[in-house]
């Protein structure tokens, strides 16, 4: 994937129109573009990317999107669905309401781009730059807010939506080629458990929660 830095679109005006009727007063999202802007520009992130190759979706989306996913503690999938399907984020994104969004996948290799650069704390270096220049920030001694946590935390909601569905995908596999055995000896609660996609429902934001999922879904798999 190469970049090509382009100028950063208007907010297209239907997607304006639609926005500002369904959301009259707008959301967290409608206000910071208003008031923000779109935070980022390809040109910083230009250093992580070659200048030759098939084009690469924009920077500054992927990394204003990472920040909403974190925000709202979305898998990778369900980001992806969002800047599909959610007016305020085409709103926040500059996209027309038909556009059709990206592969979820892009996500997470827009993180690795940054980890492998050491670029993992551009994305709040940034932000709080601009909060800086407009006087939101004082300055009082140290301030830094680490985007590691952001990306860690990004990352492990996506391994725990993998594990899940590897457990699901197993028990999906047995119910055709073993039902009867799998009728024996299957917990009473795996159906409800495994019933969706761990895509379709969020994922616990905090720590604790999400250890206690992982930790269940690792025992019901030694026990299949």
């Amino acid at each position: 994937m190469s970049l090509h830095s382009q100028a950063i679109p208007p907010i297209p005006e239907e997607t304006a129109r639609v926005a500002h009727t369904v959301l009259p007063k707008g959301n967290t999202y409608m206000q910071m573009r208003d008031h923000l802007g779109t935070l980022y520009q390809d040109q910083d992130f230009a250093d992580l990317f070659p200048t030759k190759g098939q084009p690469a979706e924009a920077p500054w989306r992927l990394a204003l999107i990472s920040i909403m996913q974190y925000a709202e503690g979305l898998t990778d999938r369900q980001a992806a669905d969002a800047v599909r399907t959610r007016i305020d984020w085409k709103y926040a994104l500059s996209l027309e309401l038909t556009d059709p969004g990206f592969d979820f996948s892009l996500l997470s290799e827009f993180r690795s781009r940054l980890l492998a650069h050491g670029a993992e704390r551009r994305l709040f270096d940034l932000l709080l730059q601009q909060c800086g220049e407009r006087g939101w920030i004082k300055g009082r001694g140290k301030q830094r807010t680490d985007s590691t946590h952001v990306l860690a935390a990004i990352r492990t909601l996506r391994r725990l939506e993998c594990v899940g569905e590897t457990m699901r995908h197993a028990l999906d596999v047995l119910a055709e080629v073993a039902p009867d055995w799998l009728l024996e000896h299957m917990d009473a609660e795996w159906a409800e458990r495994y019933r969706k996609r761990f895509s379709d429902f969020r994922l616990p934001k905090e720590a604790k929660e999400r250890v206690a999922l992982a930790e269940m879904i690792g025992a019901d798999g030694r026990l299949l």
